[in-house]
């Protein structure tokens, strides 16, 4: 006769085990730094600043 398994046990580990691994997928696609964040954001600024420092008035 084997060993005595508790089903619950084995049903929650392997739960936990699948949680973590979609976390880990999380953690990659949208885990950035608030420094990466910053210069995203500035970026974006710039370059608003440009477009509208280059767009001609349509004054007539």
């Amino acid at each position: 006769m084997g060993d005595v398994v508790n089903l619950n046990r084995f049903r929650k580990t392997r739960e936990r085990a699948e949680r973590e691994k979609e976390a880990e997928a999380n953690r990659a696609r949208f885990g950035r730094t608030k420094a990466e964040k910053e210069r995203d954001r500035k970026e974006a600024e710039r370059r608003t600043q440009t477009l509208d420092g280059h767009r001609l008035d349509d004054e007539t």
